[in-house]
């Protein structure tokens, strides 16, 4: 069952599993195989599941993670908006200070901006070090 996915998504949960490819074979036969079926199984996967270091775990609330996720398609693809790669940029505060520390940042003085960032980049090093194993 993981082994035909992104090694992020064969990581995570079999919910996580079970969207992505569901979504994404239901997007080969409208689109085809390629980038596009791809990234709306990816932006399926942002609507119920967060990046939390080398894998994604269950939203406490379904929802679109950020600017991007937010517009859908086509306008996803007409008009790029920065997107967070997978941190729910649209969590709490108090969220994100939780996810912070799941992946080794000290979330104190930092406003919600500079955790999505730092967060993006944490997930970025853990999915780095676990492809290298």
């Amino acid at each position: 069952m993981r082994d035909d996915v992104p090694s992020t998504i064969a990581r995570s949960d079999d919910k996580a599993v079970r969207t992505y490819k569901k979504t994404l074979e239901s997007a080969e036969e409208s689109y085809g195989d390629g980038e596009r079926a791809h990234r709306t199984a990816y932006a399926s996967l942002k609507h119920t599941h967060e990046k939390v270091g080398d894998h994604w775990e269950p939203k406490e609330h379904k929802g679109p993670s950020d600017p991007q996720a937010a517009q859908g398609t086509p306008a996803s693809r007409n008009r790029d908006r920065p997107t967070a790669q997978g941190v729910d940029a649209n969590a709490s505060k108090g969220h994100l200070d939780d996810v912070a520390r799941k992946v080794g940042i000290d979330p104190e003085n930092m406003d919600k901006g500079e955790l999505v960032e730092a967060i993006e980049k944490a997930n970025a090093r853990a999915t780095a070090r676990a492809r290298r194993k």
